[in-house]
């Protein structure tokens, strides 16, 4: 599966909108400014998110962008079809053979249930659980920065400076 930029960008804000949760709403220019992301793009993602009932957007002087849901309840299936559609195994190319169609379109039935099934088992609040955590040490007086990126399992933790 390729990840558009444009998943990686829904990703990225509804990481950081998870990750700020209960602070109220974030504004665009904060989130594009943080993930490194085109403004007005971010934009036209966050209005689909906000269409699909991912993210809720509030106007005005303090308005900005908040889940609408706990990040634990926001699976990484309702992004991925937010941005891309439905995930199903449809065979539509002309190209396949007739007698191969009914075969292949099983198959790729099982591979869309799949797929979805594992993404709805995945929520922003694992992905964001996963994600390199920056620490500042205290009393030293050069300021060095240690990221520490939580181990897989049978994996050795590296420290890199």
């Amino acid at each position: 599966m390729n990840i558009s930029r444009t998943l990686g960008y829904a990703l990225e804000a509804t990481l950081q909108l998870a990750k700020l949760e209960g602070q109220g709403p974030i504004p665009c220019r904060l989130l594009a400014g943080t993930g490194g992301m085109p403004r007005r793009f971010l934009l036209q993602i966050l209005r689909i998110l906000v269409d699909r009932g991912v993210v809720r957007s509030t106007r005005g002087v303090i308005g900005g962008y908040t889940l609408t849901r706990a990040a634990d309840k926001i699976s990484l299936l309702e992004l991925v079809e937010a941005i891309y559609g439905p995930i199903v195994g449809d065979i539509s190319s002309p190209d396949v053979p007739t007698y191969a169609r009914t075969s292949l379109q099983s198959i790729c039935n099982e591979i869309a249930t799949a797929t979805r099934s594992k993404l709805a088992s995945v929520s922003l609040a694992q992905l964001l659980a996963s994600a390199p955590t920056t620490v500042v040490p205290q009393g030293i007086p050069e300021p060095i920065l240690l990221t520490f990126v939580p181990p897989i399992a049978g994996s050795q933790v590296i420290l890199q400076q």
